[in-house]
């Protein structure tokens, strides 16, 4: 089994109780239909996400990826981040600048940073920081830092996670 080679720092997008027994980091791509239907399973634990934008094939995915860099840069990430995925199937600066100004953003800062690139070197990190860790396509899970070699369906994470639980002699709940 595979292990998370970049830990989770304070430069990862976070969610949940840090001192949650359980930490699931996901490596997700905004266009990927399976991190779509995986999406929901976030919000029930310490959740951490990096982009992981399979650009060969989801031609839009680097540029949602570094327009939910720049809401989080203006504290907006988790709702960029959601409105994204529920979204998915319409992504495309339309879209993007659409949500951002819905989140209050500016879109002219938005256009001038996807022109420029702004914030392709975080997510070429979290890109290579997946590959590190032996990420070949997405959704990729890790659980308490291995990952999760099961499906993406949220009863199979729920059995890993309470699997995880048990063997780390945290009871649940």
């Amino acid at each position: 089994m595979a292990a998370l080679k970049v830990p989770v720092t304070a430069n990862d997008h976070i969610q949940g109780d840090k001192n949650a027994p359980i930490t699931l980091v996901e490596y997700g791509d905004y266009e990927c239909p399976h991190c779509g239907r995986a999406h929901p399973i976030g919000k029930q634990l310490r959740f951490v996400f990096r982009h992981f934008p399979l650009t060969q094939i989801h031609l839009r995915a680097e540029a949602a990826a570094e327009t939910a860099e720049f809401a989080g840069t203006h504290g907006r990430f988790w709702p960029m981040h959601d409105l994204l995925f529920e979204n998915q199937q319409h992504l495309g600066l339309p879209l993007f600048f659409e949500l951002a100004k819905g989140l209050g953003l500016s879109t002219s800062e938005l256009r001038a940073a996807l022109e420029t690139g702004e914030y392709a070197p975080k997510v070429r990190a979290d890109f290579l920081g997946g590959i590190r860790s032996g990420v070949n396509g997405t959704p990729t899970f890790f659980i308490n830092g291995r990952r999760h070699d099961g499906t993406y369906e949220f009863e199979d994470l729920v059995q890993d996670i309470e699997a995880e639980l048990v063997e780390t002699k945290v009871a649940p709940g």
